[in-house]
């Protein structure tokens, strides 16, 4: 039976190879981008969150199976705070009941190894208060103390720590609805592509991120991971972070699970 699939950051990277992959299983995909998807939206304003979301719900008649959340930035920025954390939390919370009518949900978001990197414990504390300007408020202050970089790992950590609240809270878990988190590695994809043609930055890349099992990650390397925790096979995992990332997480941090 064909599935509803809403995949944000559908036109490129890991959204464009998971569109290909749910569609060549018979799935219906509407996908979410700036340019070039089914629905052409900005995530990183509150309005643009909100039209996209309705818009996904009325193409979708009211009934989404999945919903993936591939859209996101690496560019230094307040982005970072506004696409990459309000712009998935908002607009998966906005399809909850879209999510609710199917019958069997599920909810899969892209995380990243970097959460697993320093961030700043405000932006964090704001993102999972949903106060999107406090947030922003120390996030421009990160951008002027040049400590910019850290906005990255902050909103993917607070991604993460929604998630896992989100995933047993009500109307979630006993509605039916899985939600995941898939936090890759260094993936070759357009908004890395000019890392690995920095030599000084590739070296830092592969200290920060290193990759014992496989090197590199391929968007279709994540995307059948996402694939799964998105079929109707996944009836029970649910509020985990699962790194697809060749063994960088346990490089850096160790055995130890928790």
């Amino acid at each position: 039976m064909q599935r509803t699939v809403v995949v944000t950051g559908s036109g490129s990277g890991i959204g464009a190879a998971l569109t290909t992959l749910l569609r060549a299983q018979g799935d219906r995909v509407i996908g979410v981008d700036l340019r070039g998807g089914e629905i052409e939206a900005d995530l990183s304003t509150p309005d643009g969150r909100a039209a996209a979301a309705a818009a996904a719900f009325e193409a979708a008649d009211g009934v989404v199976d999945a919903v993936v959340t591939c859209a996101g930035t690496a560019v230094p920025g307040l982005a970072m705070v506004t696409v990459n954390y309000f712009g998935t939390t908002e607009f998966v919370t906005a399809l909850r009941p879209a999510l609710a009518a199917a019958e069997q949900p599920r909810v899969v978001l892209i995380g990243s190894i970097d959460a697993t990197h320093p961030g700043d414990a405000d932006v964090v504390a704001a993102c999972l208060d949903a106060d999107e300007n406090t947030a922003l408020e120390h996030a421009e202050r990160a951008v002027a103390d040049g400590r910019a970089q850290q906005l990255y790992p902050s909103s993917k950590a607070a991604l993460a720590q929604w998630a896992r609240r989100t995933a047993v809270s009500e109307g979630w878990a006993d509605a039916g609805i899985p939600v995941n988190v898939v936090s890759p590695g260094i993936v070759r994809t357009p908004m890395t592509a000019g890392l690995f043609d920095d030599p000084a930055m590739k070296k830092i890349m592969d200290a920060a991120v290193p990759m014992p099992l496989n090197g590199y990650l391929e968007p279709e390397d994540v995307a059948r991971v996402v694939l799964f925790l998105a079929s109707k096979d996944n009836g029970h995992v649910t509020g985990q972070v699962l790194y697809v990332d060749g063994g960088a997480e346990v490089t850096l941090r160790g055995p130890r699970v928790f």
